[in-house]
């Protein structure tokens, strides 16, 4: 199982600006590439990405179309006040995110 694991709306650290614009833009490879996703878990800053209206919206859906399971942080979705906020795949828990990276082959975190 290939997991996609994203914690934030941003890759790397550094200016936040550009940090979003290289998510999007790994994101809209990744989807357009024969790389096989299983899952994606957004937890944290990441659940913005399954919450709110933007670019990363297509991306997402190109994966799930693909047949990978979208999963977002009922936890961090109940601290940031956005449980009916989700526009895309399933709330997860903890127990499944242990269970999901412990059997994965590969955790890929942009």
């Amino acid at each position: 199982m290939n997991v996609l694991y994203l914690n934030s709306d941003q890759m790397g650290q550094g200016d936040p600006e550009l940090g979003r614009k290289l998510l999007l833009i790994f994101l809209e490879k990744l989807a357009a590439s024969d790389t096989r996703i299983d899952a994606v878990g957004c937890v944290n800053g990441g659940i913005r990405l399954t919450t709110e209206e933007g670019p990363a919206l297509a991306s997402l859906q190109a994966l799930a179309a693909r047949g990978a399971r979208i999963l977002t942080c009922g936890t961090c979705l109940d601290y940031h006040d956005k449980q009916d906020a989700l526009l895309i795949g399933e709330v997860g828990d903890m127990a499944g995110t242990v269970a999901m990276m412990a059997t994965a082959e590969r955790i890929i975190r942009p």
